[in-house]
């Protein structure tokens, strides 16, 4: 799956964990724009991982800050 399509579907998953209707573009944060807290983190990356069928490791999870570094993630894991 291309990076584009990979942005689309997160997308679509990010939609009913975003309360404030925040316009998500490449260097939205999940900690001050959208105001994720650990158990939406937690949700929202257990959703991501079973759609894309990976592991996103909580190394990687604390290193990913942005919504474009997200998308950069999960594109890479997918070609692993």
């Amino acid at each position: 799956m291309d990076r584009a399509a990979v942005d689309t579907k997160i997308r679509s998953l990010i939609e009913p964990f975003n309360k404030k209707g925040v316009t998500i573009e490449e260097d939205t944060t999940f900690q001050n724009d959208l105001e994720f807290d650990s158990l939406t983190v937690m949700d929202f990356v257990a959703e991501i991982e079973d759609e894309f069928d990976i592991i996103i490791s909580m190394n990687q999870q604390a290193e990913i800050e942005t919504y474009g570094q997200l998308v950069d993630a999960v594109t890479k894991l997918q070609a692993d």
